[in-house]
């Protein structure tokens, strides 16, 4: 927030009486204020713009010709988790810079579900030496099915109002609807003190309508991030709940819902961009939030208005326009000069008034530090994992039986509740693998009760092999899915050797993994080697049979016991909107 001393700075400055930093010369403007465009120079002094006032001369100690480029206002994730892009916030950094991002409004919960609020502060320590803006959505669910799932940390309302005060913490992060329509008092405590400070409350509202939407929206959330349908998105406007349209990995939403706003007239104002859960070789590839842009452009949103979606709308929301979001007198100089706003790729990008990234690279890599020992430790077996500990018995000897199975849907992280006959052997339920049924397993790995939750999916098409994972939401144990027990035992335990991580396993023999030793869940190397390796492992996965292009990103999201219709934890089958335990046999 601004001193008195940087406001007399700006003043100061502004009236002559002291000399700017930098003058860019000759912008064509994208006020998102206004909403318009017009060519100007802008006039910066330390991390603040001072003037945009076309035909003015204020004298500058450097100058930049921007021979008519853009200038745009550093874009905005309005919701994301570091700890599924598999890097540290130092190493993501290095990749979403050049493409313009320069605030990442960062749900922080997976490494407080593994590591508490000590984990939060590892992850922020570094960030005043980032070339961005880092602020912190408070988790507000650590745990996310209390009873039904074992995390490493549990964070009350007496923890999350501490970590309220931080000067970083701007909202309560994303809630789901069971702590509202079950009346859990404990999460009401969260909101009620949020609102209390005049911060906003996240939302998670996916799958809910009608009067479950009206009641969820009436305890004071904000926004839901979990639309994927046009009807959902204009019922949650409807209801007065911002709508953050995802682009991520796995959960592609942006063509149906932009579309689904210009065809329906929406009012914009209300909607921005996130990206929830992106890995890095996607962005390399796509881009970042820049890519949301573009594609809404092409989609036919006027490119003004997909700006603003992720500018100032996202500023707003958060209610922190006075600070960003814009290019405006007074604000951090958070500027993108773009040469084609089609296109949306920086030439250059400064944050808060310093040069970050030209024609794509970073000017100087963030170096990854060294993070805490303990960190690095926190994945612990309690009880050895064999092809045994994935066995699930059938109340039958043999035959066949019913069972209920995850069915994934495809670019999504919902799923169907399907009812399908497999085999019985030795009184054991069987795979199906004629008809893509694989054994899936939640294998708790804080070293606290050694359960092992197992039960069956539909979607990967492994022939063959298992794969695994220590990221799995948001409890942040081990998740496997393989073709034949003991594929599945390999895999586990690589994972478990490596501190955290994801592994190929074949029989008994690993085909490849990757340690993400900072709590699980992020690895301490620079993007392009996790980048190098995440495509290694995919690559290992589809010789498997496995078609997808980001199995991992799936995988972490299959047993997700807050997301319809069905998800599995440590403790079982999980029926979603009951939150409760069930069967996995009929």
């Amino acid at each position: 927030m601004r001193t008195v001393d940087e406001m007399m700075t700006t003043i100061r400055t502004g009236l002559g009486e002291l000399e700017c930093d930098l003058k860019l010369e000759n912008v064509r403007l994208v006020n998102v204020f206004s909403r318009e465009i017009y060519t100007t120079d802008i006039y910066i002094k330390g991390k603040r713009i001072v003037s945009i006032e076309p035909g003015i001369d204020l004298k500058a100690k450097s100058s930049v010709d921007c021979q008519g480029q853009y200038a745009i206002p550093g874009l905005i994730d309005s919701h994301m988790h570091f700890e599924t892009t598999m890097l540290s916030p130092e190493a993501l950094s290095n990749i979403i810079v050049p493409s313009g991002t320069l605030t990442l409004c960062a749900d922080l919960m997976e490494i407080a579900n593994v590591a508490g609020d000590e984990g939060l502060r590892a992850m922020v320590g570094n960030m005043e030496n980032l070339p961005l803006r880092l602020l912190l959505e408070v988790p507000s669910r650590v745990p996310t099915a209390p009873g039904l799932e074992t995390t490493g940390a549990i964070l009350g309302p007496a923890e999350v109002r501490r970590i309220m005060d931080w000067p970083e913490s701007i909202s309560l992060g994303e809630l789901d609807p069971s702590k509202i329509l079950f009346k859990k008092e404990e999460y009401l405590e969260k909101v009620s003190d949020t609102l209390s400070r005049r911060k906003i409350v996240n939302g998670h509202a996916i799958g809910r309508m009608g009067q479950e939407l009206n009641v969820y929206a009436s305890s004071g959330i904000s926004d839901d991030h979990e639309t994927v349908t046009a009807e959902e998105m204009i019922a949650r406007l409807r209801v007065g709940l911002s709508v953050f349209i995802r682009e991520g990995s796995t959960e592609r939403n942006l063509d149906r819902l932009v579309k689904g706003a210009l065809e329906n007239n929406c009012n914009l104002d209300n909607i921005c961009f996130c990206t929830d859960d992106k890995h890095p070789n996607e962005i390399a590839e796509e881009g970042h939030i820049n890519y949301n842009v573009r594609r809404a452009i092409e989609l036919g949103m006027e490119p003004i208005d997909a700006i603003r979606l992720a500018t100032i709308n996202a500023a707003k929301h958060f209610r922190l326009e006075d600070e960003f979001g814009l290019i405006a007198p007074g604000r951090l100089a958070d500027i993108l000069i773009v040469p084609d706003i089609q296109q949306m790729r920086p030439s250059l990008v400064y944050f808060e008034g310093r040069l970050v990234a030209r024609d794509g690279k970073v000017v100087k890599e963030c170096e990854v530090p060294e993070y805490p020992a303990w960190i690095k430790d926190t994945v612990h077996l309690r009880k050895p994992i064999t092809a045994e500990s994935f066995r699930l018995r059938s109340k039958k000897s043999s035959g066949t039986t019913e069972i209920r199975v995850i069915d994934m849907i495809d670019r999504q992280i919902i799923n169907r509740q399907l009812v399908h006959t497999v085999p019985v052997k030795d009184g054991f339920i069987e795979r199906d693998l004629s008809d893509d049924v694989l054994k899936l397993a939640i294998v708790e790995r804080y070293g606290k009760s050694g359960d092992v939750g197992v039960g069956f999916v539909r979607g990967f098409r492994l022939s063959s092999g298992a794969l695994a994972f220590s990221t799995s939401h948001d409890h942040h144990n081990i998740v496997v899915i393989g073709a034949d027990d003991e594929s599945m035992a390999t895999a586990v335990c690589e994972v478990a050797r490596l501190h955290g991580g994801c592994s190929v396993a074949r029989g008994k023999e690993v085909l490849g993994s990757m340690a993400l030793v900072i709590g699980g869940l992020m690895s301490d190397r620079r993007a392009e080697e996790v980048m190098a390796e995440i495509s290694r492992l995919n690559s290992l996965a589809q010789s498997l049979g496995c078609p997808m292009s980001a199995p991992f990103m799936a995988l972490s999201f299959i047993s997700l016991p807050t997301v319809p219709e069905l998800g599995l934890t440590d403790k079982g089958l999980i029926d979603v909107l009951s939150h409760r335990i069930i069967d996995v046999e009929l």
